[in-house]
């Protein structure tokens, strides 16, 4: 843990939450937040607001979005989303397993953020062999048919695989359950995952286009589980001025804080915000935004927190 902890002050981060402490020794199995940033990242290419730079210089990276399961006895490790970042995530990983590289990975949909990774898995980069890549049957369709990610699957530094809707995905003693979400699927579906350990679970659902269009009510589902790890892209729609967000729909924060008004504190605070724009003001120490969400009882993932499962 020594180690993984240097590595992260690579990155900015901080602690938060009563189940979530960097430091202490995780548990047999445990979830890891490796990113927490939209797709493109912190800093932004060609962005020169304050968000991204500071006195003509580029802030420091936060990550793109990423979990990472590990299960200590009998070991194994599981990444969730392939990143433009997954050198540091696949290394963090690697160090959390006590040095066994991760042989799967989970995507839930082909945004660039979320698979565009797989490309340090080829043979120019890490050269892997045989990495499991799980996802929606589009997705893995997508993966075997189109170049670059067709020399991968032919060149076995990859296997793409398949996951039919709410067909447990098991690991040990983890079930990675998946779920079709409606998002913008211009190149394949997209799924959230249930993931359920041997005493709690767990959802990761980073992107969503509004919670109404969905058939299942994240309202249930947030009381089902122990953790809700959902899309918080931007805090509200006034955030991107001069974006029409109606072409690239998320739930904002305050969209989310509204639907949840009148849920009870216990609910709330099994909301983790992640998925957050450059832009967004969650990402700002101190901010109004942020002590506005804290006092509600929603939480802010940082990059090294873990929740035991």
């Amino acid at each position: 843990m020594k180690n993984v902890l240097l590595l992260l002050l690579h990155w900015p981060f901080w602690v938060l939450g009563q189940s979530s402490v960097v430091g202490d020794r995780p548990p047999r199995v445990a979830l890891h937040v490796l990113g927490v940033t939209q797709d493109a990242g912190l800093p932004q290419l060609g962005c020169s607001k304050p968000c991204c730079s500071k006195d003509g210089q580029l802030r420091e990276r936060t990550p793109v979005v990423s979990l990472g399961l590990v299960q200590s006895d009998p070991s194994f490790s599981v990444l969730l989303e392939a990143t433009p970042d997954i050198t540091n995530q696949w290394q963090m990983l690697t160090r959390l397993n006590k040095e066994v590289e991760p042989s799967s990975i989970l995507i839930t949909h082909a945004h660039m953020g979320h698979y565009s990774g797989l490309l340090q898995l080829g043979r120019e980069a890490r050269n892997t062999k045989g990495v499991k890549v799980y996802g929606h049957k589009s997705f893995t369709d997508f993966l075997r048919t189109n170049q670059p990610w067709k020399q991968l699957v032919d060149l076995q530094n990859i296997t793409p695989l398949a996951l039919s809707e709410r067909a447990p995905l098991i690991f040990g003693d983890v079930r990675f359950v998946p779920l079709r979400v409606p998002h913008r699927d211009e190149i394949s579906a997209t799924y959230a995952y249930l993931i359920e350990g041997p005493s709690k679970k767990a959802l990761f659902l980073p992107d969503i286009d509004k919670w109404d269009k969905w058939g299942i009510s994240i309202d249930s589902l947030v009381g089902s589980v122990d953790y809700a790890f959902i899309d918080a892209t931007f805090f509200d729609e006034v955030e991107l001025p001069g974006r029409d967000l109606r072409e690239i729909p998320h739930p904002t924060v305050r969209e989310t804080m509204q639907r949840a008004s009148a849920w009870p504190l216990a609910l709330r605070q099994k909301i983790y915000l992640i998925h957050f724009n450059h832009t967004n003001p969650l990402l700002v120490a101190g901010s109004e935004a942020l002590r506005e969400v804290e006092d509600f009882g929603f939480r802010v993932c940082r990059v090294g927190e873990w929740v035991a499962l």
